[in-house]
């Protein structure tokens, strides 16, 4: 495990014993204990640890990984990518936080639209990733990415306040600035293997 996972798992012992603690001499260990870790974070990336506290304290309840919804949206060979106005106006699947209310199905085909324009029909569930496991940027906190095959049913592209850019692109042609906060080239290739064939649900 490396510093950033022990940074992690510190963090949420604290915050599970937080919201379980009664008043007193836990708690304030409990509290101390979430201090520490937002140190430990904020040296691990050069950053201030008062924000990284405030981060930590926003956070209650019993902790659990956060859920980050991607919808791969086929028309032909080609998939669906939209540009993002954050991150470096880089390319990425569709997609974002897991809102409160909706089912996955639902979150996914919300975002696709928000951020292309496009209506979609949600096929299928294709990979559970661990996003720190995946290979993909270090962040704060852990987070599960569920990837969805999808069909366009309606609309057309159009840019968002989140997009820049909507365009569809062949496996050959994945752009090279992807967002990799989001998506990872091997993970665009394993979708078009899914398009291909219905595998079985890649999951770590």
């Amino acid at each position: 495990m490396s510093w950033l996972g022990w940074v992690r798992e510190v963090q949420a012992i604290a915050q599970t014993g937080l919201a379980f603690a009664p008043p007193g001499y836990d708690r304030e260990r409990y509290e101390a204990l979430q201090q520490v870790a937002a140190r430990m974070m904020a040296a691990l990336g050069d950053g201030d640890p008062a924000a990284v506290a405030g981060l930590f304290a926003a956070q209650s309840g019993y902790a659990t990984p956060k859920v980050d919804v991607r919808g791969a949206v086929f028309r032909g060979n080609t998939i669906l990518l939209v540009r993002e106005a954050a991150d470096g106006g880089r390319w990425t699947l569709p997609g974002g936080w897991a809102d409160v209310g909706l089912t996955p199905a639902e979150n996914v085909a919300k975002e696709v639209i928000e951020e292309s324009g496009f209506e979609v029909d949600v096929e299928r569930l294709v990979m559970v990733l661990d996003r720190s496991r995946a290979g993909h940027t270090p962040q704060v906190f852990e987070a599960y990415k569920l990837f969805f095959i999808c069909r366009i049913i309606g609309g057309a592209a159009r840019v968002s306040a989140e997009t820049t850019e909507v365009g569809f692109f062949a496996e050959d042609a994945i752009p090279a600035d992807l967002s990799r906060d989001r998506v990872l080239p091997e993970q665009i290739g394993r979708l078009f293997e899914h398009r291909r064939a219905v595998l079985p649900v890649d999951f770590n």
